[in-house]
């Protein structure tokens, strides 16, 4: 299943922070100054994804890419995300993260937290 998104204007996306095990995205219409929506994926397995892109279309993973993760982690993971990006070349690119549990925070937050 895609993540569950609140609706809302979440075009401009970013890795806010990754430490190995945490990743923070965090998305919002201009992140100049403020974002409005996080998604947090904890104890992640596996990241495919550039740090900033626009306009995800997120989906179910594909066959292959179920596979792709069980073969490189050792079993299917509980989260799997997908999603084509504009990730700024010429291309969409595909995206896939895998991580044991995701959270969705949605509010007004100011650049730098």
């Amino acid at each position: 299943m895609p993540l569950p998104l609140p609706e809302g204007s979440w075009w401009d996306w970013e890795v806010r922070h990754y430490d190995g095990s945490r990743l923070t995205l965090v998305a919002g219409h201009d992140l100049s100054y403020h974002h409005g929506l996080e998604v947090v994926l904890t104890d992640t397995l596996y990241v495919r994804c550039p740090t900033h892109f626009t306009d995800p279309v997120f989906r179910e993973p594909a066959p292959e890419e179920r596979a792709e993760v069980t073969r490189l982690v050792g079993a299917e993971p509980p989260v799997l995300v997908a999603f084509e990006a504009d990730g700024g070349g010429t291309e969409p690119v595909a995206c896939l993260i895998a991580a044991e549990d995701w959270a969705i925070r949605q509010g007004r937050f100011p650049r730098g937290t």
